[in-house]
């Protein structure tokens, strides 16, 4: 096989910032914690970081004016996100950057807050104005134009049909899972106290009181059939990451390597898919696997967005971890996904319980995991990783390695 743009670098530092709901801590000190703990965990220094990239929320001239970086590569057009790799955009566009040679050593943050329940940032649409997708039309400002539908195809019909939230949008697609493969409440739920048994053991966590299923099946509803458990928790945190060229592996401690990455544009939109209620994940896992020789069978554990319980599921029958309509079934059995299972999905607690880092605190705990320092959760292989980020039109896919 052709040598691949990812072979030529490296995941050199990562670094997180103190995690918790409604801290009261600027968005730039987050940003700063993170960074510095990623700058010096690659062997670095501020200086030697020439490129910088972002999803949100602190902006780059800011970052960089009280890190010390003067970059000469912003993100390729990239630093607020983008459609090719959703989410994971910023890291993809590093990766791709440090192959090219335009820079060496590519910082990439994600810094999101709080503020009474809300978050400062896009959600999951990277080119979403919250007040779109979150606020009735009556409470939009007369002037407001419909939302333009680009590769999130479909939203312009949901709103109008008052599905404003991402909640209405993936409980249909969870419902219409349900009624093909008889996919239950209690197996969103084994997955959703999976999370929380996982998340007792990261101190960084906000929620790390054991939960039962009782509890899940108990909380209250959201959006049919989504409860309360099923949905991601808002946080105030930064995670930082630095991509580096691939020679720069003999002079850091733990290198990460990225075998594969690949990304969804979102064809089919929302709801228009022949396949539906299969989602972007399909398409980008499919281009992970087309730049590699490594297989499923390959992959030791898996970090997944969850940022309702059904997303996970659809990136494990996504990658091809189980058979469409079978991740149901695989998720509910214990011997499977838990920490000490033959696939532990979701190591660190997931986005359910230790809380909203859009993707990016997933690969923080892929690059802890397989550099074997995740401490009292630590899995027993962890060789290769599989991470997938986003849900609906749009994601991103990665295998990392040591």
């Amino acid at each position: 096989m052709t040598e691949l743009p990812e072979r030529r670098a490296i995941i050199s530092g990562i670094g997180i910032s103190r995690i918790g709901r409604r801290t009261g801590i600027p968005h730039l000190n987050l940003t700063v914690q993170a960074a510095t703990q990623a700058i010096a965990d690659a062997g670095l220094r501020p200086a030697d970081i020439d490129g910088v990239a972002t999803l949100g929320d602190t902006p780059p001239e800011e970052a960089c004016a009280a890190l010390g970086i003067k970059p000469s590569f912003d993100g390729g057009g990239l630093v607020t996100g983008g459609a090719s790799g959703g989410l994971l955009s910023p890291v993809m566009s590093a990766v791709r950057a440090v192959a090219a040679g335009t820079a060496r050593h590519v910082l990439i943050y994600r810094t999101v807050q709080m503020v009474g329940g809300a978050m400062l940032q896009n959600g999951d649409a990277p080119h979403l104005r919250v007040a779109d997708a979150g606020e009735p039309a009556s409470a939009r400002p007369a002037s407001t134009q419909p939302p333009r539908d680009g590769f999130m195809g479909g939203m312009s019909d949901l709103i109008a049909y008052h599905g404003y939230s991402a909640a209405n949008w993936l409980a249909m697609h969870c419902r219409r899972h349900m009624h093909l493969h008889g996919t239950t409440r209690e197996q969103l739920g084994a997955l959703a106290v999976n999370s929380r048994r996982n998340a007792g053991l990261n101190p960084l966590a906000v929620y790390r009181d054991p939960i039962t299923l009782d509890d899940y099946l108990s909380a209250r509803p959201v959006s049919e059939p989504f409860g309360l458990l099923d949905c991601d928790v808002p946080v105030d945190g930064s995670v930082a990451v630095v991509v580096s060229v691939a020679e720069h592996a003999t002079a850091c401690d733990h290198p990460v390597r990225v075998a594969a990455m690949g990304g969804s544009a979102g064809p089919g939109g929302w709801y228009r898919r022949p396949d539906y209620p299969r989602m972007g994940g399909a398409d980008a896992a499919a281009e992970v696997w087309s730049r590699t020789d490594l297989r499923p069978s390959d992959v030791d554990f898996a970090e997944l967005y969850d940022g309702f319980t059904f997303m996970t599921l659809a990136w494990l029958e996504a990658f091809g971890f189980c058979g469409t309509g079978e991740s149901g079934p695989f998720v509910a059995d214990p011997g499977r996904i838990a920490l000490e299972g033959s696939f532990p999905v979701n190591t660190y607690g997931g986005q359910l319980s230790a809380g909203r880092m859009h993707g990016y605190w997933i690969l923080h705990e892929a690059c802890l995991q397989l550099r074997g320092q995740a401490g009292d959760r630590q899995v027993a292989r962890h060789e290769v990783a599989a991470i997938g980020v986003g849900g609906g039109p749009i994601a991103g896919a990665m295998l990392l390695t040591t």
